[in-house]
């Protein structure tokens, strides 16, 4: 059974002092590949220092909407010259939050910096992990709303050059949309990420979205050290942990482990080209 986890922060200090006992668990768990996700500049080459340290880690390089303090002509050149590192997979984790933001002058210069990278993403042939956070984690807003119209606008513009980004652009890291939204970002042929909420007691309507959602357009993410699933909420969460997302999944969609793993890896392998 090959299990993926393709969002997992294992730069981060969290894991500074078990870090390779991390990747272990993971690989006696089924996780055969792990996707790094940059931050900003910083954290990007973190990420591909760890890739080329072992055979299952992969990077993503890109400045996320809530790290753009650091973002500058320079910093966003230097950026792009990691884009043909062989373990670099992805664009990301770029997009909007509304959350930490609030400020119309700083959420304008995030949907100016998400159509940059869009745009870098488009020039190097890499697909991107978008984030999404609502102001007060509303499950529909503003910040939905802009990001698609963004992405959109980008998806006409690959369709339109018959770029091959426009079957496969990306993935929507932690989904926490409503339906509508996923549908529309899955109209776009986007993927739609799956992280430990939708384990967790109260999260009824999201597994009622989960449901209503094919398999072939799901990967699954830990999100690490973030959001742990249940029965590790409470504790650090690690790529390990990934199988109980999967578990949760193949419990909504009455299937097995096994077939979720089998689907979603093929997903992941579809979307970043990792499997060569």
């Amino acid at each position: 059974m090959m299990l993926t986890d393709t969002h997992c922060h294992l730069d981060l200090n969290e894991f500074r002092e078990d870090r390779d006992a991390v990747i272990e668990r993971a690989l006696a768990a089924g996780v055969e590949r792990i996707l790094i996700p940059g931050l900003d500049r910083g954290s990007s080459f973190s990420a591909i220092q760890l890739a080329e340290s072992h055979s299952s880690l992969y990077a993503a390089i890109g400045f996320h909407p809530t790290h753009l303090e650091s973002f500058s002509v320079k910093a966003f050149d230097e950026l792009k010259g990691l884009a043909q590192h062989p373990e670099v997979v992805a664009v990301g984790e770029i997009g909007i939050d509304y959350y930490w933001i609030a400020q119309e002058e700083k959420r304008l210069f995030q949907r100016e910096t998400l159509k940059k990278q869009l745009a870098f993403a488009e020039s190097v042939g890499k697909p991107v992990l978008i984030h999404m956070r609502e102001e007060n984690d509303a499950w529909v807003g503003q910040a939905s709303a802009d990001l698609l119209n963004i992405l959109a606008e980008w998806q006409n513009k690959l369709r339109g050059q018959k770029h091959p980004l426009a079957e496969k652009p990306g993935v929507m890291h932690s989904f926490n949309g409503s339906l509508e939204t996923a549908q529309k970002a899955m109209d776009l042929n986007f993927y739609i990420g799956v992280t430990g909420p939708v384990t967790y007691k109260n999260a009824e309507e999201k597994r009622q979205i989960i449901r209503q959602l094919p398999l072939e357009r799901i990967l699954i993410e830990t999100d690490a050290p973030f959001q742990p699933p249940v029965p590790q909420r409470g504790r650090r969460n690690e790529p390990a942990f990934v199988a109980y997302i999967a578990d949760k999944i193949a419990e909504i969609h009455k299937t097995t482990r096994e077939q979720v793993a089998k689907i979603t890896a093929a997903n992941a392998e579809r979307l970043f080209g990792w499997g060569g």
